[in-house]
């Protein structure tokens, strides 16, 4: 399922006060599908590893924590 690149267009606006091009957008849009689906990888296969079917909030955290955590802004 494709990140719609409207909603990213709100998403910068919303938190930077900007505008960005449709272009600008799909492309940040591309960019955050492929690191969803690196983290939904990731997120399967730790929870795999605790012989679990389903991915929980403790999966995703591990994928933050292994790379590198986040800032005091949430990234």
């Amino acid at each position: 399922m494709p990140i719609p690149p409207d909603a990213v267009k709100k998403l910068v606006k919303k938190y930077t006060g900007s505008n960005i091009t449709s272009d600008g957008a799909a492309e940040i849009a591309k960019f955050l599908e492929r690191k969803a689906k690196e983290i939904a990888n990731f997120a399967v296969k730790n929870a795999k590893k605790k012989k679990r079917n389903k991915v929980t909030k403790e999966d995703i955290e591990a994928y933050i924590f292994q790379k590198g955590g986040i800032n005091d802004k949430g990234i």
